[in-house]
């Protein structure tokens, strides 16, 4: 069984910048595309941003490239999002979630917030 526990939002300025953790459990030694999804008040989901723990591929959404940085630590079973110039359109409940690595990143994390497994969410807010 996939666990997944996210942690760091909260409310920040616009411009400013925020780090989201998401610590994983039971991938069983296998390769996994992990990342975040977010779902904001009355809009549908969206897949932020996607990396695996068999190699350094990453995936963003067009919105968040150059902005946002995901990074793996193997060792702390963790996944960082670190999210620098907030805009306000961003304010949503970040999803951390996880799928069996089986095709390319950047087609599987199409796919983010349909993936099986996810955490609880952490809310981020952008505001003045």
């Amino acid at each position: 069984q996939v666990d997944l526990v996210e942690s760091g939002g909260g409310l920040v300025q616009p411009g400013g910048s925020l780090n989201l953790s998401c610590a994983h459990s039971g991938f069983g030694g296998n390769w996994y595309a992990i990342g975040w999804f977010r779902q904001a008040p009355g809009q549908e989901r969206e897949g932020v941003s996607c990396i695996t723990n068999k190699d350094d591929s990453t995936y963003y959404v067009d919105s968040v490239r150059d902005r946002f940085t995901i990074s793996r630590d193997n060792v702390k079973n963790t996944i960082h999002l670190q999210m620098d110039d907030l805009k306000p359109e961003d304010t949503a409940v970040y999803y951390c979630a996880a799928e069996p690595l089986t095709t390319r990143l950047a087609i599987l994390c199409k796919f983010l917030p349909d993936f099986p497994s996810r955490g609880q969410g952490t809310q981020v807010t952008v505001s003045s």
